[in-house]
């Protein structure tokens, strides 16, 4: 186990005494109930904080966005040879496109729960893993936490004080949902600027916890909205996947059917 899990790790452990202290019950003494309710105060000031660097109003009402750029994957560490080019369609709250190669013509679907693949011989679902993985993903993702997460009251919001992360000097919040699930934001305590989203999650092959960390770096102002343009994936501390962002649009105009998964199936011609 990495040195970065353990310490991630012995915090949401941290995190969970805090929950108890901030969840009110009968047999707590008043202090502890005061300091419960100061530390998830504190929270939300630094989740709020971090709403209004990513554009508050403007960036909750984000309908969709477009990615373009390069994706670098990685084994053990160790770069693989070239790069894929891809373009990301994402609108809320469960509608997601991906397309590969230079003509387009290898596209992935997630829409609501589902999945499926479209190329020139038409469409196949998904693997289950490769879906699970990604709504594992979208359902931790930091627009989910704050525009679903926040909004159920059962939500436990814990600050776990500052420290340096990825050269950064960062606030920790750990949301803690009434299903016992969690995820873990840190964001630049200078810019507010989200750093990293952290969650834990049940393998379900072998039964242990695996973890699934983002990086977020090189932030540019697009349309009003800071973006990061550099995004990392690590798997239980070692880097998996590296995008390489070229271009972001917010709200554009889709056509009716680019949701369509039957329709992209007949669309797409061999090149």
């Amino acid at each position: 186990m990495k040195n970065w899990q353990r310490r991630w790790m012995s915090r949401v452990g941290c995190a969970a005494l805090a929950a108890l202290l901030a969840v009110p019950a009968k047999m707590q003494t008043e202090p502890a109930d005061d300091a419960g309710a100061t530390n998830a105060k504190k929270a939300l000031a630094v989740l709020d904080a971090m709403v209004v660097a990513l554009g508050g109003t403007l960036w909750l009402n984000v309908n969709n966005e477009m990615r373009q750029g390069h994706i670098a994957a990685f084994f053990h560490g160790t770069p693989d040879l070239g790069t894929t080019l891809y373009w990301d369609f994402h609108q809320w709250p469960d509608h997601d496109r991906i397309e590969y190669t230079k003509h387009r013509d290898v596209l992935q679907f997630y829409v609501g729960r589902t999945g499926w693949e479209v190329t020139y011989r038409g469409k196949k679902a998904l693997p289950k893993d490769q879906l699970d993985e990604f709504l594992r993903r979208r359902d931790h993702s930091i627009e989910t936490a704050v525009k679903v997460w926040l909004k159920d009251p059962k939500t436990i919001a814990i600050y776990e004080g500052q420290r340096v992360e990825y050269r950064h000097l960062v606030d920790q919040v750990t949301l803690i949902s009434a299903s016992n699930d969690s995820v873990t934001i840190q964001t630049d305590a200078m810019t507010h600027l989200p750093v990293q989203r952290v969650f834990q999650y049940r393998d379900p092959q072998f039964k242990d916890k695996d973890t699934d960390a983002e990086e977020y770096e090189d932030y540019h102002t697009v349309e009003g909205l800071p973006t990061a343009f550099s995004i990392t994936r690590y798997k239980n501390g070692e880097e998996v996947r590296q995008y390489y962002t070229d271009k972001v649009e917010y709200n554009r105009d889709l056509p009716t059917d680019f949701w369509d998964v039957d329709t992209w199936a007949r669309r797409i011609k061999k090149h």
